[in-house]
């Protein structure tokens, strides 16, 4: 989980707010702190910790600018705040935007994923807007798929995109579905018919 110090070192250890956690979900000592920029078209890093041992709970990071919010919850703590969010009825929206549609939260799991975006959203940078996932492979299977890699002359991760992005290709296929998210091996944003058609040419097409 990120820390307080690589919090404190993303936002240049700027806080503009401080309060107590409102909910009942990271216990009685549960405090937030809000690093924004002044900007209502720009941006708030946002942390959630415990003032007695300094468990990070949960972070938080506001883009107002390209409407994009991404959150990171404490794996050990996931359970109670999905549970008090569901207790309280409370819809999985960080903030609605100027035509009162709502901007979700993007749930992130990998940590260098997170201070990424948030260093990016900071300083104004462009940003992956992907979301990393860990992928946890046996040594055989890992060992064939970086031979794979190699043979393709491609890098691991390529593959491993490809790899999933087809497993997403022939579910959707399966059911019928357009394929409307970011499309992995094309680099560019959906939608794009499913089909294993498609697939199969462009597996031909790499070398």
């Amino acid at each position: 989980m990120i820390t307080l110090k690589q919090f404190m070192e993303t936002v240049d250890y700027r806080i503009t707010e401080g309060s107590d956690y409102q909910w009942q979900c990271f216990g009685p000592n549960a405090y937030c702190l809000d690093s924004w920029n002044g900007d209502q078209d720009g941006h708030t890093i946002s942390i959630i910790f415990d003032t007695r041992d300094q468990t990070v709970y949960q972070v938080m990071a506001y883009d107002y600018n390209l409407g994009r919010a991404y959150r990171m919850t404490n794996p050990d703590f996931k359970e109670s705040f999905d549970q008090e969010c569901q207790d309280r009825d409370i819809l999985d929206m960080a903030w609605e935007d100027d035509a009162g549609e709502p901007i979700k939260y993007v749930d992130l799991e990998v940590e260098e994923d997170f201070l990424q975006k948030a260093q990016a959203i900071v300083v104004g940078d462009d940003y992956d807007t992907r979301v990393q996932i860990a992928v946890d492979l046996p040594d055989d299977v890992l060992f064939q798929m970086m031979k794979l890699a190699h043979d393709r002359d491609i890098t691991f991760n390529q593959l491993v995109e490809i790899a999933l992005q087809e497993a997403i290709d022939q579910h959707r296929m399966l059911n019928d579905e357009p394929r409307d998210e970011y499309d992995f091996s094309e680099g560019v944003q959906g939608p794009v018919p499913a089909s294993m058609e498609k697939i199969k040419k462009k597996k031909k097409g790499k070398k």
